[in-house]
């Protein structure tokens, strides 16, 4: 029986972090600078799936709320996504907002699913180099969608734009008790409401919603055909959204130096969408803009923040939509403005860094950033980008295959050494290191220092045994490490139709 009284265990490890007042304090007004900037990227990304503004709301509410409990990364926001919104919107224009649910609803069972096979494990196979192209793209991405709310704007606009960024930037020099987005927000809010300045606001974006979502069935006919209709869709936004959320964990991690369960995550996110289309919304994933505004400018790193956020935006609007509608949009996109600063790399265009880096990273950082840019589609850009780094390596570690050879004093056998990683990329120029016709009949090779990774080696070596069959020539393979020569003897011969 422990000794322990009642507060001292609550002071003990198995206290929750958010219970210490400064990190409550932090949570919570990292949560409410959250909502704040979440209501005007709901409304828009609800226009771009063309729902009404409420569902892209209600989608944000229940996605935050949920990835909070059952999420694999603290801190990180969930909501409705521009992304999930260009993949679902032709489903609710072709064939309505019945199939739009089912769609979000099968996306989150593929989620589980694809999350239990262990999809989460391909992380590992992002690289650096990706993962920095990858960053300095959303960076491009979000200040990009806020150019048309500084385009043919009343004159106004731009001073106040000016000034939240001037508090964002100098009022944490005065203190860091209240988040500077938040002030930044209040004190626009306050001044063109009290001076009466005409300037647009979170309220022309769309009318907030008055009332809770209400759970319910999707509105379709449960039949195969419903299947087929909403089955491609549901599995792009699977991906969509699970790329996108597992490379916002892993920026996230990096940010905050820990570690995510990242399985958990993808069930998660299942989880969260099929939450989000029983209550009607239109579906999402992690919202990388909202979560740099929570974990890096605001300093959240627990659960409470995401779940804050999905509360207070509710409360928000329901309660105080009046208010909220007042928000000049400038105090918001000077917030985000100030997100694609602290989110871009900028050490990684420095001349001094480029001119230590070798080509290929360059490469495949510039191939990353140009197709997320070209495409406005984050997962596209990683794909791309991972395939550009894995031909790079392949065709470097390609080369670093060597074969030398040493011929006996009496002539009567050669000796081939050849040494580095025996892949596809490989294979071919391995037959072609041989000499066949001038060879004495006694041929060693010496796989010693050498790997062989795939059937494509053992083909090749199958051809140099036929080849030197061919002239009467007899090869003998020596020397293999235990995976090599398992992988050597259960495909040798079966591949070229024997020697």
């Amino acid at each position: 029986m422990s000794s322990l009284s009642p507060a001292a265990w609550l002071r003990g490890s198995r206290r929750p972090s958010w219970l210490s007042p400064k990190v409550l304090r932090t949570e919570v007004l990292a949560g409410l600078v959250v909502a704040l900037a979440l209501i005007p990227e709901a409304i828009s990304f609800s226009i771009i799936a063309g729902v009404d503004p409420a569902i892209g709301l209600f989608a944000s509410f229940t996605m935050a709320v949920t990835i909070a409990v059952v999420g694999g990364r603290p801190a990180m926001i969930s909501a409705a996504t521009g992304a999930v919104a260009l993949v679902i919107g032709p489903l609710n224009r072709e064939h309505g907002f019945g199939y739009l649910v089912a769609a979000v609803i099968l996306a989150g069972v593929l989620q589980i699913v694809l999350g239990a096979l262990g999809v989460a494990k391909l992380m590992r196979f992002v690289p650096r180099s990706v993962m920095v192209g990858f960053v300095n793209s959303l960076a491009i991405l979000i200040f990009v969608a806020q150019v048309p709310e500084m385009h043919d704007v009343p004159w106004a606009v731009y001073p106040l734009l000016a000034a939240g960024l001037a508090l964002m930037v100098f009022f944490p020099k005065v203190t860091k008790v209240i988040p500077a987005p938040l002030v930044s927000i209040v004190v626009l809010t306050a001044i063109t409401v009290a001076a009466g300045i005409a300037v647009p606001t979170v309220g022309d974006k769309g009318d907030l919603p008055s009332s809770l979502p209400v759970p319910g069935l999707p509105d379709v006919p449960f039949t195969l055909e419903t299947l087929k209709i909403i089955a491609p869709y549901a599995l792009a936004v699977a991906l969509v959204g699970l790329m996108e959320s597992l490379m916002t964990a892993k920026l996230v991690d990096d940010i905050t130096d820990t570690h995510s369960n990242k399985t958990r995550e993808s069930i998660g996110q299942g989880i969260a969408n099929i939450v989000t289309g029983f209550f009607g919304g239109m579906g999402g994933c992690a919202m990388i803009g909202q979560t740099m505004i929570n974990v890096r400018v605001s300093g959240a790193r627990t659960r409470l923040s995401t779940f804050l956020a999905g509360a207070f935006l509710m409360v928000l609007c329901v309660v105080f939509g009046p208010v909220v509608s007042d928000i000049p949009m400038a105090a918001l996109v000077a917030v985000m403005v100030m997100v694609c600063f602290a989110t871009f790399d900028w050490h990684s265009i420095a001349p001094k860094t480029l001119k230590r880096m070798p080509a290929g990273e360059i490469t495949v950082m510039v191939i990353t950033v140009a197709c997320v840019v070209t495409t406005s589609n984050l997962a596209i850009g990683v794909v791309v980008g991972s395939i550009t780094a894995m031909v790079i390596f392949a065709k470097r570690v390609a080369h670093l295959a060597d074969v030398t050879s040493v011929t006996a004093l009496d002539g009567t056998q050669v000796v081939y050494s050849v040494t580095g990683e025996l892949f596809f990329a490989a294979s071919n120029d391995l037959v072609g290191r041989f000499n066949y016709a001038t060879d004495p009949d006694k041929v060693v090779i010496d796989l010693s220092a050498a790997h062989i990774w795939d059937a494509s080696s053992v083909a090749a070596l199958d051809t140099i045994e036929t080849k030197y069959a061919q002239r009467g020539k007899s090869v003998e393979i020596i020397r293999l490490n235990e995976p090599s020569a398992h992988l050597h003897k259960t495909l040798s011969g079966e591949l070229t139709g024997g020697h």
